[in-house]
């Protein structure tokens, strides 16, 4: 464990309560919510992190930070909220690709799709972002043990995050969660409860635990600073986005879109028109809106992408409370086979709806049926192997063709937040298993005969 270091992140300066608008110097932040969030249980009080753009503008240009040969999250260090990177845990997080899948985007009527396949993760999630931001301030603060609540790929990111610097941690997951996370957790050694009960109970119950026991809590949505380690992937589009155009233009291929005018800012940075992603508590939605504010904040890209945020309809508050105009969401029974993003109350709600409507993007609920269905073609038209919440984004890009939500012309970005690997028994159930033959020739020709 490194000694604990006094000095703040260079450039946050402050934390704003996204209720009731109270700004907190970082000095007398508190650590987590608001003190306007009167209980536990209830998506109030959510705290977020403000930089100094200008002291960024001065320090480090757009150029600079490309020729940074850290390819971690890492390579970002004056938008993230610690005060070294070098207390980073060594994984190689980040930086994931961003492929362009040219069968899938044709058979959408999309020519200029992209899917960001954050499955390429140390652990096969999305959730290394965040996590490795938590065991960074957990290390900087001196805590000797990191607790975090989850349905299983946000513990699988801590827990491997912890296994790197040695950090104790404790893991509360409902005893639900798919065996294939479960498993992740216990190699790598972490302190794991299955709690008989949801995903909710197990949250509220870290969250306690934290308090009495003082322990760093990881919890989404509870913790301000998961969003800013989730923010990154949304640099990283930008950034891969604007390599692509430059390599497209070197071939003299691609819309004339790319040829047009643009500042030297924007040569290293392009934001796409849409981003689609399955939310669950909210923090990843909310996360990408941060990291493309804090983009264009800086003057690094030229407008904001529309942000759709896709649930199941067995799991939709979210979805409820954006169609109704609902300022918060109202509690449901998460009943959907998407495991990553049931959830009956979301946590970071606030965050989610602000990146929806503040984008004029959209939610989206498509049916568990939908969800498993888009495993395949992501797997066989676009080569991603997703889990059920990432396969979910890819369900609410069809539905939003057919309500012509995006344009044959737009460039869209699917995220897919988590390896197929992380629940096996989804694939083996959409795909209906192998065929099991006899040890003969003939065998072979009556079962490939109609291939």
């Amino acid at each position: 464990m490194l000694e604990p270091l006094n000095q703040p992140a260079p450039y946050v300066y402050s934390l704003v309560c996204l209720r009731c608008g109270v700004i907190y110097p970082v000095s007398v932040a508190p650590p987590y919510v608001c003190g306007c969030r009167p209980n536990v249980g209830s998506d109030l009080g959510t705290l977020d992190l403000q930089y100094d753009y200008t002291a960024i503008q001065q320090t480090i240009t757009p150029g600079q930070l490309a020729a940074d040969p850290d390819r971690s999250i890492g390579h970002y260090w004056p938008l993230l909220p610690i005060a070294d990177r070098h207390l980073l845990p060594p994984l190689a997080v980040g930086n994931t690709p961003l492929m362009q899948p040219m069968q899938l985007g044709a058979h959408l009527g999309l020519p200029k799709l992209f899917i960001k396949d954050d499955g390429r993760n140390p652990s096969s999630s999305f959730k290394d972002r965040a996590s490795a931001i938590a065991v960074a301030r957990a290390r900087q603060q001196g805590y000797t043990m990191v607790a975090t609540a989850s349905t299983g790929n946000a513990a699988a990111a801590l827990a491997s995050q912890c296994a790197a610097v040695g950090q104790k941690n404790v893991i509360f997951v409902p005893k639900s969660a798919p065996p294939a996370k479960i498993a992740q957790l216990l190699v790598y050694g972490s302190n794991v409860l299955a709690i008989d009960g949801t995903y909710d109970q197990a949250f509220d119950l870290c969250i306690e635990a934290c308090h009495i026991f003082g322990w760093y809590n990881r919890n989404t949505g509870y913790n301000p600073y998961m969003t800013e380690g989730k923010k990154t992937v949304a640099f990283e589009i930008a950034e891969q986005l604007a390599k692509w155009r430059m390599r497209s233009a070197e071939r003299g291929i691609g819309s004339p879109v790319y040829s047009e005018f643009r500042t030297p800012n924007s040569e290293l940075f392009q934001a796409p028109d849409a981003v689609f992603v399955s939310v669950g508590d909210g923090c990843i939605i909310g996360g990408v809106h941060k990291g493309f504010k804090d983009l264009l904040a800086l003057g690094w890209i030229e407008k904001m992408p529309r942000l759709y945020g896709v649930q199941s309809t067995q799991s939709a508050a979210l979805y409820d409370a954006w169609r109704r105009d609902l300022p918060l969401p109202e509690a449901v029974v998460a009943t959907t086979r998407a495991d990553s993003i049931s959830v009956n109350a979301p946590r970071d709600a606030i965050k989610a709806l602000n990146a929806v409507r503040q984008t004029n993007g959209a939610f989206i609920a498509v049916p568990d049926t939908a969800i498993l269905q888009a495993i395949l073609p992501l797997a066989r038209l676009g080569a991603v192997f997703a889990e059920p919440a990432g396969a979910a984004a890819y369900a609410g890009l069809v539905q939003a063709v057919q309500q012509k939500l995006v344009r044959p012309d737009e460039t869209i970005v699917l995220i897919n937040t988590g390896s197929g690997l992380k629940d096996v028994a989804a694939t083996m159930q959409v795909t209906g298993g192998v065929t099991v033959i006899p040890p003969t020739l003939d065998a072979v020709f009556n079962a490939t005969k109609d291939v």
